[in-house]
């Protein structure tokens, strides 16, 4: 009983890394939608090719979660990594073009933010 509940766990926390990345890819093509559709964030600081480029790649990556809902969790990360290569770099621009943060949304910031140096590890 115990082997299969050991069993049954592993195949839980797999699922569950799976659904997690399929919400994770759906939640960013939502929300890159929104940000090239909505007049008060980017749509009208961004160049209509660059919103051309960022809808294919959006409707691309929709086609592809329709046509492939058993994909692995693997899958799903390497699908919105290359969403997000293409996406990301557009985003930034506009941001920087238009005076706003560097980075898309807050993503690739100060990687230095959080110093181990200044953290007293013994607070915990």
């Amino acid at each position: 009983m115990l082997r299969d509940a050991e069993t049954f766990a592993e195949a839980d926390k797999e699922a569950k890394g799976k659904i997690d990345a399929r919400n994770s890819f759906e939640s960013y093509v939502y929300s890159m939608r929104n940000t090239i559709e909505d007049p008060e964030k980017l749509k009208d600081k961004l160049d209509p090719e660059d919103i051309e480029t960022i809808n294919e790649a959006l409707e691309e990556a929709k086609e592809w979660l329709g046509a492939n809902p058993d994909a692995d969790k693997e899958e799903y990360e390497e699908q919105q990594k290359d969403l997000e290569e293409i996406c990301n770099p557009i985003i930034k621009a506009a941001y920087e073009a238009n005076g706003g943060p560097s980075g898309a949304g807050g993503a690739g910031g100060d990687e230095d933010y959080y110093d181990d140096d200044d953290f007293d590890h013994e607070d915990l």
